[in-house]
């Protein structure tokens, strides 16, 4: 069964959906506060963490900012419904994916089993590296080098940018690159394909001539350079 680290302040609602989680398949943990949330995260002893961001002690923010600093283990982030500014900041600081309070379980459950797909499943693609330049995408491995230097990205950052390889040289739209690197559709007002890439360009390296190799094309998406 897969382990699930639940930290939410909310008692009643970490009861429901710990339950709910628990017949649907997942082991659930709870943490109540943000410091044992971020030692339960560190353990090892779990697949992924549903994160809260309004908790006593340490606040969910920090709390991913801390596990991201030590692990790149999947974090879904729970953020009041409308709190935009919650949510582009979790993901900027590397969140997989979010899900607005209040939540439906089944939702939460279908969104962790999509996380934990797209990040330990070794995919339906090559394992061949995709090189272009000086970027390349190891798939067995999943891992990503910048002149030979290896670069740290999150899970969903990765599914991103191995998705926009896999199409290089074109335009990907924010529609396919939601179904295909997120597991969802994208809703309205959904920016967190925007600041996944955002975050994906300021970790790799520039091109000779300063530009970034992920490239936004009006109206149709985002593109790779081939180079």
């Amino acid at each position: 069964m897969t382990a699930v680290l639940l930290i939410d302040d909310d008692v009643e609602l970490a009861e429901m959906l710990g339950d709910y989680l628990a017949q649907d398949g997942f082991t659930v943990t709870t943490e109540h506060d943000g410091e044992s949330g971020v030692q339960a995260a560190l353990s090892g002893n779990y697949a992924i963490a549903v994160l809260d961001v309004m908790m006593p002690r340490l606040s969910g923010i920090e709390v991913l900012r801390q596990i991201r600093a030590a692990s790149t283990m999947p974090i879904l982030m729970l953020t009041a419904r409308g709190d935009d500014m919650d949510r582009i900041v979790g993901l900027e600081l590397g969140a997989d994916d979010y899900v607005p309070k209040p939540c439906l379980p089944r939702e939460l459950a279908a969104r962790l089993r999509a996380i934990l797909r797209r990040s330990t499943a070794p995919g339906e693609s090559s394992s061949t590296p995709l090189v272009f330049g000086a970027l390349c995408v190891r798939p067995e491995q999943r891992r990503v080098e910048w002149n030979g230097e290896s670069v740290e990205l999150t899970g969903t950052e990765y599914n991103l940018l191995e998705t926009l390889a896999r199409h290089a040289g074109r335009p990907v739209s924010k529609e396919e690159l939601s179904e295909q690197a997120l597991g969802r559709a994208l809703s309205r007002f959904d920016r967190s394909i925007d600041v996944h890439l955002s975050s994906i360009r300021q970790k790799l390296g520039r091109l000779a001539d300063g530009r970034s190799c992920i490239q936004t094309v009006y109206r149709q998406g985002y593109q790779l350079i081939r180079e």
